[in-house]
């Protein structure tokens, strides 16, 4: 088994070997290289042409869909900022909306007042 195993390990790195050779070979090439470079600009061109194509139809190319979904992310990630800041916010206001100290504080100096208003009126009324 481990012969089999080291036979294909070395016929695979050779066969990569090969391929890596074969590659080089075509890019040093003159005449690939310019095949490549014309199939490239070839392709530049027809991307441009349908761009224009898709404009003179009032259609959207896919560099537009492209910026168009760029443009919603960023939209939908500024909104899920302002979405938390609203929640920290809506938190803060019903923190100050329950029952707080301030307003235990300010109803016991009520019922304070109210008591020393009752005991006056009961001093006046007796004459006091």
């Amino acid at each position: 088994m481990s012969e089999d195993k080291g036979l294909r390990e070395r016929v695979t790195r050779q066969g990569e070997e090969a391929i890596g050779q074969l590659a080089q070979q075509l890019l040093d090439n003159p005449m690939v290289s310019k095949a490549l470079s014309a199939a490239f600009e070839s392709r530049e061109r027809a991307m441009r042409a349908q761009e224009v194509a898709m404009g003179a139809l009032n259609l959207p190319s896919a560099t537009d869909l492209e910026r168009l979904t760029r443009r919603i992310r960023g939209v939908s990630q500024r909104l899920e900022g302002v979405e938390d800041g609203l929640d920290r916010l809506e938190q803060r206001i019903d923190g100050l909306g329950s029952s707080t100290a301030i307003e235990k504080r300010l109803e016991a100096i009520e019922e304070a007042l109210a008591r020393i208003e009752a005991g006056l009126g009961a001093q006046r009324g007796s004459g006091g």
